[in-house]
């Protein structure tokens, strides 16, 4: 049976916060040591990022995911030991060598006006280890995701309106922060599951003349953050 692609972010989320309990209840009953488990196997939150980003997003613009399974797989090969110091003194320049490219493409890319004025009814916005600026001006905007690890993402949504008097948007942020800005008229419907990390609805509703329509948002937050204001 086809799984909704509205829903696979929710399930992929359940799946993180389910395991986490899991292992603080094998602590609880004396199994195993929480903080010796995450300190050895964090790196595959990476990877299971990099691998969810990229069935969602139906295996295109597989830059980002592709990169950040690959600094999940070098970080935790590091971890268990199975890379040895010689090899790890060459691997971390390239990682930063390879970060610095992945920024200065990101900064070329937003100098451009047209890049920063989005005209499509979806939206798909990925950063990793960036910034990125995206202002949506179309008046038909349907929705779409945004996810933000070890970067930032600033959508501003306050020219567009809403096709059909409503939208979906699907928001994550590991280790960064994403902020949308929308029109005081749309109402705004927060389904919100942060995990050492914050969501913040800061909106003010003002009915106007014609009625906004109604932004529907799932919001997800792992020590990161999330906010949505005017």
């Amino acid at each position: 049976m086809a799984i909704h692609k509205d829903s696979s972010g929710r399930i992929f989320w359940g799946l993180i916060i389910m395991a986490v309990g899991a292992l603080l209840l094998l602590q609880q009953m004396g199994r195993l040591d929480f903080g010796e488990v995450v300190s050895h196997y964090w790196p595959l939150i990476l990877i299971l990022v990099g691998l969810w980003q990229l069935i969602a997003n139906s295996f295109r613009n597989i830059g980002g995911p592709l990169f950040l399974i690959a600094l999940g797989v070098v970080f935790q090969l590091w971890k268990l030991d199975i890379l040895g110091r010689n090899t790890w003194s060459y691997v971390w320049p390239l990682l930063i060598i390879s970060v610095g490219l992945w920024t200065l493409v990101g900064a070329l890319r937003r100098r451009s006006p047209a890049a920063m004025v989005v005209k499509e009814a979806d939206i798909d916005a990925f950063a990793l280890f960036a910034g990125l600026q995206r202002r949506v001006d179309t008046p038909a905007f349907r929705g779409g995701r945004a996810t933000a690890i070890l970067g930032g993402i600033d959508l501003d949504l306050r020219g567009a309106g809403l096709a059909e008097g409503t939208a979906a948007l699907d928001l994550s942020a590991v280790m960064g922060g994403i902020t949308i800005r929308i029109p005081r008229s749309w109402r705004v419907e927060m389904d919100a599951r942060p995990l050492l990390g914050g969501i913040e609805d800061k909106h003010s509703y003002e009915p106007g003349p014609q009625g906004g329509g109604t932004l529907r948002v799932k919001a997800s937050a792992i020590m990161g953050g999330i906010e949505i204001k005017d």
